[in-house]
């Protein structure tokens, strides 16, 4: 799943990205241009908002905004129909 924080964290970028590693190796964190993280990762919302409030960044479940997959159909389980 893909996230982006609403919440102004973005300095907390590196103890986020150490506490999601711990509890996802493949997860990914960086900042967007408008200085919020993006994390992306097979956690569920619970575990995410565990890991940042870990790393010492207080965010509300509201603050933490699902973000549309950009993978393709086939990868995400999705398959195309043929006629």
């Amino acid at each position: 799943m893909q996230y982006r924080v609403l919440a102004a964290v973005g300095g907390l970028a590196e103890p986020v990205s150490d506490r999601l590693w711990a509890m996802d190796p493949a997860a990914l964190v960086d900042v967007d241009t408008d200085g919020r993280l993006r994390i992306s990762t097979v956690l569920p919302d619970a575990e995410v908002l565990l890991a940042l409030g870990l790393a010492g960044a207080c965010v509300a479940p509201q603050d933490l905004e699902r973000q549309p997959s950009d993978c393709c159909g086939a990868a995400s389980g999705v398959r195309s129909r043929s006629r």
